[in-house]
């Protein structure tokens, strides 16, 4: 693994390039995103793509989310273009937005799982902008750690998590969003959410100005997921999370007392005073109240928990409401 620093204001032309002439060659790029770090490939090349399952030890029922330049980069993928897409990427592209439609024969099966369908989007970080311009090719890249375990908002991240593989890495910072993107699927009659993140339910619904349906993660059978992130085990930090209910200061104070008397090394998540201020003696990080910061921080102090060692990890669920799905999608999978 090699490392590159890299200024997003201003991506250094260099190194952009050798990135890009590895991508072009076959090999692996990972590179800041504004949600999180991707592992990235050449998505026209099939052994490229299959580099990525093999250093992720990535399932390959699990599709990957391609990422172009512009608009004319999807289409250039896509078998239809369809008006309602037009509109969504005019609100959210570049954005936290994955748009799934019925793919084309430039992209091979093993990209999207062996179906029909592929997620697309335009990253919002300039390095990420920079790559695609500069390699050419639209660029597969789920995130860029090992299968099912937190995803990774800052190259050192990446490094912890893929020590061993092949991989150069473009450093650009801290990711802004902190959780992947929102995944809709918009082959079918009906705008259907695979997957929250980014951007919220609400603001589809109000873009479109009609409902959308919801499709709920599922483990059953070993056919090709319609989304990446879609197990109901993932985004999980290599100490247990256990979750409790939102502003419950007893039964914070009763989770940390039963880990401790367990053995266990123990810290808590909380958004509340009261509740973080019970989870006393154990240490406690007391979250940002509004969705958008609490993602940005949460997988950063997964992270931090696990590089601390400890074994357990309480955590204050969140409010009730569509902006804070995304976020209660990540505590959910973490902690099932």
């Amino acid at each position: 693994m090699e490392l590159l620093l890299v200024d997003q204001d201003a991506p250094d032309p260099d190194a952009i390039a050798r990135a890009a002439a590895q991508l072009r060659n076959g090999r692996l790029v990972a590179f800041p995103t504004e949600t999180v770090y991707g592992l990235g490939a050449n998505a026209l090349d099939p052994s490229a793509v299959a580099r990525i399952y093999r250093a992720k030890g990535r399932p390959s029922n699990n599709p990957l989310i391609v990422h172009v330049a512009d608009v004319a980069g999807a289409r250039r993928i896509v078998a239809e273009w369809p008006r309602i897409a037009e509109q969504l990427a005019a609100r959210w592209w570049p954005g936290p937005l994955t748009i799934v439609l019925e793919k084309n024969a430039s992209i091979p099966n093993s990209v999207t799982a062996g179906l029909t369908k592929v997620g697309v989007r335009v990253p919002a970080h300039p390095v990420a902008l920079a790559l695609l311009r500069a390699a050419g090719v639209p660029i597969a890249a789920p995130s860029a750690n090992r299968a099912n375990a937190v995803s990774p908002t800052t190259a050192q991240h990446v490094q912890n998590s893929l020590p061993d593989a092949d991989v150069l890495v473009l450093d650009g910072g801290r990711c802004e969003v902190g959780i992947e993107s929102t995944v809709l699927d918009l082959s079918g009659p009906v705008p259907t959410m695979l997957r929250p993140g980014g951007v919220s339910q609400a603001e589809i619904e109000h873009e479109l100005g009609m409902p959308i349906r919801r499709v709920e993660a599922s483990d059953d059978g070993d056919a090709g997921r319609p989304a990446p992130g879609m197990s109901k085990k993932h985004y999980a930090p290599r100490a247990k999370l256990v979750r409790i209910p939102h502003g419950d200061v007893g039964a914070m104070a009763r989770a940390i007392d039963d880990a401790r008397r367990a053995g266990e090394l123990v810290a808590a998540l909380a958004i509340g005073e009261s509740v973080c201020a019970a989870a006393a003696p154990a240490a406690c990080v007391a979250m940002p109240d509004d969705p958008h910061g609490y993602a940005r921080w949460l997988y950063a102090e997964l992270h931090a928990m696990d590089d601390r060692g400890m074994t357990r990890i309480v955590v204050e669920d969140v409010p009730p409401g569509t902006a804070w799905d995304g976020v209660r999608d990540r505590l959910a999978r973490a902690s099932a």
